[in-house]
């Protein structure tokens, strides 16, 4: 009788899984852009014909430290990083002085976060050298270019975007094990908990009753 059976490959760094902490760094880009909600009867009272929110790319660093809780299937992460994010907001007003009968105004929101993610990973039982998680966090986050308490330029105005806020995440990923670190491909959806929009008495921020931060995150994730 001849039996026939799955080929393992040779399992590369067997001692992860033992270690308490683990320690790399992270390199990657998002996508982010508000969750917009105008206020009611917007055309009648301030002639605006759309309010559009365009999602613009940007980039974050960060360094991370993982702590195994009891299992190897289940880490707590921790990944204090940097961002670099960019938002778009369309504004379309009626203009009966211009030739199609409207203007297009673009206003952009830049923000450098400083993140503090605290996430859950629920990892699978590796497969050879692959492995695949899941993750569920929140993070708080500090907006270093917020203009919060900036004097308003009511001739060129800006959004007024809080300085601080707070963020709820969920994602996924996958690992690959090489023979002296573990490389993973991440991907995360944030989306803030509270209202970041500072309203005030200029045109653009008339029309917009709340503002709420949120973004994908795409991350290369070394870890030894």
């Amino acid at each position: 009788m001849v039996l026939f059976g799955q080929k393992f490959k040779q399992e590369r760094y067997k001692n992860f899984d033992r270690r308490l902490f683990h320690f790399g760094f992270m390199l990657g880009f998002n996508s982010s852009d508000f969750t917009l909600y105008p206020v009611q009867n917007a055309y009648e009272q301030f002639k605006i014909l759309n309010v559009q929110n365009d999602a613009q790319p940007g980039g974050q660093l960060g360094i991370l430290t993982t702590m195994r809780l009891g299992t190897p299937m289940i880490r707590l992460r921790f990944v204090p990083t940097i961002s670099f994010l960019e938002r778009s907001i369309k504004y379309t007003f009626e203009d009966t002085t211009a030739k199609l009968g409207y203007r297009i105004e673009d206003e952009r929101v830049n923000s450098t976060n400083l993140d503090f993610p605290l996430m859950l990973q629920f990892r699978t039982k590796r497969l050879n050298n692959f492995a695949a998680y899941c993750l569920v966090g929140g993070q708080y986050s500090i907006d270093l270019q917020s203009q919060e308490k900036a004097s308003q330029n009511y001739i060129d105005p800006f959004i007024k975007i809080k300085r601080y806020d707070w963020q709820g995440q969920i994602g996924g990923g996958l690992e690959f094990f090489a023979p002296y670190f573990k490389f993973g491909v991440e991907l995360k959806f944030t989306h803030g908990f509270s209202n970041a929009f500072i309203k005030d008495n200029t045109y653009i921020a008339a029309p917009i009753q709340t503002l709420y931060n949120r973004g994908w995150f795409v991350s290369f994730i070394f870890e030894g």
